[in-house]
């Protein structure tokens, strides 16, 4: 049987866990420091610990699970990763850096079943939901990689809008997020945290009622049901009234800011009628609320649509700005290293087929 990553448990399951197996509390901060603070790579690093609790960690548990396949790097200063995981399947993992600090986008599950008509991500189904281990692990070989570079630098944000749809694997995000926000370990603050959803009403709810201070974004790309559900299958399911009734539930509970990501496809959803529908769609919580739109990056598969044009663009930003709306325009990272989300394991998966 496959062991599993260590990283999966936070430290109230890991101290849960040590006690039950007849170790002591306290052995549970030390494991955790060398986990997140020294960030070994084997248990048998851990030098204050005893013989009996590393043997314990090490009949049940592994360390590392993911293997790096592939490293492109960006002149912009992008990294994306192509890990392979204890079973051969594939998963991306990006370091982006800004100005504000270093953000690493993770993914959530292999492939991906929502379908979305223009998403690389989407082009090979969902084989299975990554557990949390897994997750955080991505985080985990990102900082070691920053470690590496001896310029001591560290991961301060994290977008889960990697490959699959994180609210279809709810209970291992929400052990993801407690492990990489403990204040023992890699202290990432929950406001630094954003996830993304395209638009699993059900689970809005169920993420309101966590009273998490993460920030959420929604995958709208459509101010209409005509319009969305042709370019989203998942509309079907949680058209926009139902979708703009969890919204209502979040914010109400919350009080935090929603970004919506809006796609900007040529001759698709760039009108200055779709502009004006979707201010008048998020008028009535303009406070809180900002949408980005997202340059399109061309997917091979999918060649019906292309990127809107600049000017286009900042047209379609331009109205939303005169009606109230807060907007951005997100400039892609990475332009030259397989930019688009799935991009890099899909050209790896046909590659090996071809091979």
């Amino acid at each position: 049987m496959t062991k599993k990553s260590i990283y999966g448990l936070t430290f109230e399951q890991l101290t849960n866990w040590l006690i039950e197996n007849g170790q002591k509390r306290f052995r549970a901060e030390q494991v955790w420091d060398w986990l997140y603070k020294k960030r070994i790579r084997q248990f048998a690093d851990m030098k204050n610990v005893n013989k009996e609790t590393i043997s314990l960690l090490e009949e049940n548990f592994v360390v590392e699970t993911l293997d790096e396949e592939i490293k492109q790097v960006s002149k912009d200063g992008t990294v994306k990763f192509l890990f392979k995981l204890q079973d051969g399947n594939l998963i991306e993992t990006v370091l982006m850096r800004f100005n504000y600090g270093l953000s690493v986008c993770v993914t959530t599950q292999v492939g991906c079943n929502i379908g979305c008509t223009f998403c690389a991500s989407g082009l090979l189904r969902k084989s299975r939901d990554l557990d949390s281990g897994e997750i955080v692990e991505q985080i985990m070989k990102v900082q070691k990689h920053l470690d590496e570079q001896g310029k001591d630098e560290r991961v301060s944000h994290i977008v889960v809008m990697g490959i699959g749809e994180p609210f279809d694997n709810f209970t291992n995000l929400l052990n993801f997020i407690h492990v990489v926000n403990d204040e023992k370990g890699l202290k990432i603050g929950q406001r630094h945290i954003t996830v993304s959803t395209s638009g699993l009403a059900h689970k809005i709810y169920e993420f309101a009622d966590t009273g998490l201070q993460v920030n959420l974004a929604i995958s709208l790309h459509a101010p209409n049901n005509e319009l969305r559900t042709r370019i989203m299958k998942i509309n079907k399911a949680f058209p926009i009234e139902k979708l703009m009734k969890a919204v209502d539930y979040y914010l109400e509970n919350s009080n935090r800011r929603i970004t919506y990501e809006y796609i900007m496809l040529k001759d698709v959803n760039d009108h200055k009628e779709e502009a004006l529908q979707l201010a008048k769609l998020l008028r009535s919580k303009r406070h809180l609320s900002y949408v980005n739109l997202i340059p399109y990056n061309s997917v091979e598969e999918h060649g019906q649509y292309q990127r809107s044009e600049t000017s286009v663009i900042q047209e379609f930003h331009e109205v939303l700005k005169k009606n109230g709306i807060n907007s951005g325009v997100r400039w892609e990272n990475g332009a030259d290293i397989d930019a688009a989300c799935g991009q890099l394991r899909s050209k790896q998966i046909k590659k090996q087929k071809i091979v």
